[in-house]
């Protein structure tokens, strides 16, 4: 089979492999779409937040179809389209041990679900990124249609925040500087999409001044994550989505207290695989613009370099048609 292989530090090779054989209590699946994933490409230069080892498969957002079951098996059988988890107790699936982006893949029963009709292999492996996004609405918390929620940055998780937002009701803003992805915003349903230079007019005259109600931080950078505090209103409530480790930028905390502010941070989807399929299937949820480069196995290494042109690409992604 083929698989996209990590070998070292920046050396990444699409290399024939066996086929993996599985165990009594494993499932064999061949994947169908697999999404590149900033963290693939931090994994590929040498950093990850766990250790790991080279050589390793990449692949932690995909959909793929069921080959063959283990003989302890019971939920699941050979034709099934499925989507999994990507954390794993202390193992990261497509991480510290290999993941999807090869012909044929192992994985567990109880990482997987089932994916719902009408979901296509391409919103499959988009189900990842946004249950991300999902999770942390959840954890902010009852977003409904009073919300004026503001998402900062359209990233991939930001633009799913913006999708799952305006599902829930939500009059949802976006702040953006690339004109290319507020047009994205706006077609999964964002009510306005602006340069962040123009938040503060427009934040004012949609809510007559109060603020949002709800802030989803989703850039990850210091300087925007303090300017949510700013933003919010009295009583508001703040999500932060964006990662950052390390980096520093001045910040009123006064109005954590002044405003009465409730803020959260959310990191993976731990616990809502199921709520956020439901979910997806239920609302129409609608991904797959957000993938504006497709590649056979054969140019997985093209996928990991448009990944890194953000400014051209969304999300790439690598699509498998191998049955046997």
């Amino acid at each position: 089979m083929k698989a996209l292989q990590y070998i070292a530090v920046g050396t990444p090779s699409v290399e024939e492999l066996p086929v993996p054989e599985i165990a009594e209590d494993e499932v064999l699946v061949a994947a169908r779409s697999v999404g590149v994933c900033h963290s693939d490409i931090e994994l590929l230069e040498g950093r990850y937040i766990i250790p790991f080892e080279y050589p390793i498969i990449p692949g932690h957002e995909w959909s793929g179809e069921v080959m063959a079951v283990g003989s302890k098996v019971t939920g699941l059988a050979k034709g099934d389209r499925v989507v999994g988890e990507c954390v794993i107790g202390d193992d990261h699936f497509g991480f510290s041990i290999s993941g999807a982006a090869a012909e044929f893949f192992v994985a567990k029963e109880s990482w997987l679900h089932k994916l719902p009709d009408g979901v296509s292999w391409t919103n499959g492996a988009l189900v990842e990124p946004f249950s991300v996004a999902y999770y942390a609405l959840m954890r902010v918390g009852n977003v409904n249609a009073s919300d004026t929620l503001v998402v900062l940055g359209a990233g991939p998780i930001g633009l799913c925040v913006t999708a799952a937002a305006a599902a829930l009701g939500a009059k949802t803003i976006v702040a953006e500087p690339s004109a290319s992805r507020r047009d994205q915003a706006v077609a999964l349903g964002a009510q306005r999409a602006v340069d962040p230079a123009e938040l503060d007019e427009v934040l004012a005259s949609e809510t007559g001044g109060r603020g949002a109600d709800v802030v989803i931080e989703a850039s990850g950078r210091p300087e925007v994550m303090a300017r949510a505090l700013e933003i919010a209103a009295f009583k508001g409530r703040i999500g932060y989505i964006g990662i950052d480790v390390g980096r520093e930028a001045p910040a009123k905390l006064g109005l954590i207290q002044s405003k009465e502010l409730t803020i959260t941070g959310s990191i993976g989807s731990p616990g809502v695989w199921p709520e956020t399929l439901r979910f997806m299937a239920e609302a129409g949820i609608d991904l797959s613009a957000l993938v504006t480069r497709r590649f056979g196995v054969d140019e997985a290494t093209a996928a990991l370099e448009a990944a890194q042109r953000p400014a051209e690409n969304i999300k790439a992604h690598i699509e498998f048609t191998a049955t046997a």
